[in-house]
């Protein structure tokens, strides 16, 4: 392993408690931020959550689906899912020091029939204020 580049821990809680709140104005899927210069990157930050749908809830999804349209148990679900992962990534970023992150994604994948993987990622970074 190259000393210049040492490993990280990322540790990552069901529910994340933040020391010091994070301007969610300060996180985007675009690369800038316009007002401010990025002086220090971080690198990649990300969040995983991986969810199972319950048999009451496949229960109640299997009714909803009998009348079309939302399936609203399952976009809960999800909701969630994401919910949870951009909080993980936004206390990664904390954790390293950032105060914003730019590019931020989603992905998830099935990782089995009923459950799957939610990823919200992006890249950390510090910002100071543009000189006016």
């Amino acid at each position: 392993m190259n000393s210049q580049y040492p490993q990280q821990q990322y540790p990552q809680q069901p529910y994340p408690q933040q020391a010091v709140p994070f301007n969610h104005a300060l996180v985007t899927s675009a690369f800038e931020l316009p007002g401010v210069t990025i002086v220090r990157n971080y690198g990649i930050v990300r969040g995983i959550i991986v969810r199972s749908r319950s048999v009451v809830g496949n229960i109640g999804a299997s009714f909803q689906t009998l009348f079309g349209g939302n399936i609203s148990i399952y976009t809960e679900l999800c909701e969630q899912a994401r919910r949870e992962a951009y909080e993980l990534m936004i206390q990664h970023a904390a954790e390293l020091g950032a105060n914003a992150i730019i590019g931020v994604r989603y992905d998830a994948t099935e990782i089995t029939q009923g459950v799957s993987e939610v990823l919200c990622y992006g890249t950390a970074v510090t910002v100071t204020q543009k000189a006016q």
